[in-house]
């Protein structure tokens, strides 16, 4: 049981070194029997290292380098070099190791044995493609293992940061009622905008598509809170025609509304008004904004980075089925953006 535990959470690199110690105790224990501890070894270990030669010679150089590219001619005529070399280096160490430490009747070369070695590379060679689909098939698994955790990990995230916004939620109803039970009316509303801007921000504004209703609440809290922060005030007018409840990606709006708040408002004079307009139409959304200029208001050489950003994020939405247009007069600004409702 623990063992397969700890093969579960071992890397690739780990089990391929323990692949590695599992061919050298193979091939420590066929040679002992006859040969000894200390000539197992030895050929144990050099055995390994050529059989090492062989696999990495050919999944880490000549099969990337070569076959993947194409040079087929290349990559056969490499890999015939690569099993010659190893089957000619291990015939002449192994038997200069034997006939210097181990022989008591010296051991000839010959042509025969330097083939022997060669052609018994091929099996190794061969093996070597399973051992890279082997090890591929080990990172591919442990990298769906990560991304599991990972997921989780996200889920767990998500999880703990639910709970300070909700947190949040409690306490301004909490405070939402007190407010209201000592008689300022006023205030709990507007604590209560301020609660239901921060549940959209929450549970709508991550969403796909939000409902235009739902949209229009979000606009006209924001638009109240707003107007706690004018001295003399701003009249409103909203005109809302729609039928049914169409659908639509949120936070679009929302740019338009901040523009009117933060360029179309003389905080220091009085009678500033703004003028809004939601309309249904062949299919479309059409919303427009029109709010007149303060005095000596500087004129923008380019469109601000808020509407930089929204026509952006409005060409990935609906490619070129979108109109955003902008107009300024000496007087007045106007925005209009017109999206098809699908």
């Amino acid at each position: 049981m623990f063992m397969r535990l700890s093969l579960k959470k071992a890397t690739p690199r780990q089990l391929e070194l323990l692949v590695w110690l599992f061919v050298f105790l193979i091939t420590f224990m066929s040679y002992l029997p006859m040969d000894g501890f200390w000539q197992a070894l030895i050929y144990g270990t050099m055995n390994l290292s050529f059989y090492a030669a062989i696999i990495y010679g050919n999944i880490g150089l000549l099969y990337p380098r070569l076959y993947e590219k194409g040079h087929i001619v290349l990559y056969v005529l490499g890999s015939a070099a690569l099993l010659i070399a190893v089957g000619v280096s291990r015939t002449w160490l192994s038997v200069t190791i034997y006939n210097r430490w181990f022989a008591t009747k010296p051991e000839a070369l010959d042509i025969w044995s330097y083939l022997y070695h060669s052609i018994t590379g091929v099996a190794i060679f061969v093996l070597s493609f399973v051992f890279r689909i082997a090890m591929a098939y080990f990172r591919l698994k442990r990298q769906a293992e990560q991304m599991l955790e990972q997921k989780s990990q996200a889920e767990l995230n998500l999880l703990k940061s639910q709970v300070q916004p909700h947190f949040l939620f409690n306490t301004l109803n909490n405070i939402y009622y007190e407010a209201y039970r000592e008689a300022a009316p006023q205030t709990a509303l507007l604590i209560g905008r301020l609660s239901d801007i921060m549940r959209y921000f929450v549970d709508e504004s991550p969403r796909e598509k939000v409902a235009l209703s739902t949209e229009i609440k979000f606009l006209e809290n924001y638009i109240a809170l707003e107007e706690i922060r004018i001295r003399h005030g701003v009249t409103v007018n909203f005109h809302k025609d729609y039928e049914g409840e169409p659908f639509l990606p949120p936070m679009l709006l929302m740019t338009f509304v901040e523009n009117l708040f933060k360029h179309g408002i003389d905080r220091s004079a009085t009678g500033n008004s703004i003028h809004l307009s939601l309309a249904q139409q062949d299919g479309h959304l059409i919303f427009t904004t029109e709010n007149a200029l303060p005095e000596n208001a500087p004129a923008p050489n380019k469109r601000g980075f808020g509407l930089q950003n929204l026509e952006k994020r409005l060409t990935l939405l609906y490619g070129d089925r979108f109109v955003l247009t902008t107009n300024r007069t000496t007087t007045h600004f106007k925005a209009l953006l017109k999206i098809p409702l699908v």
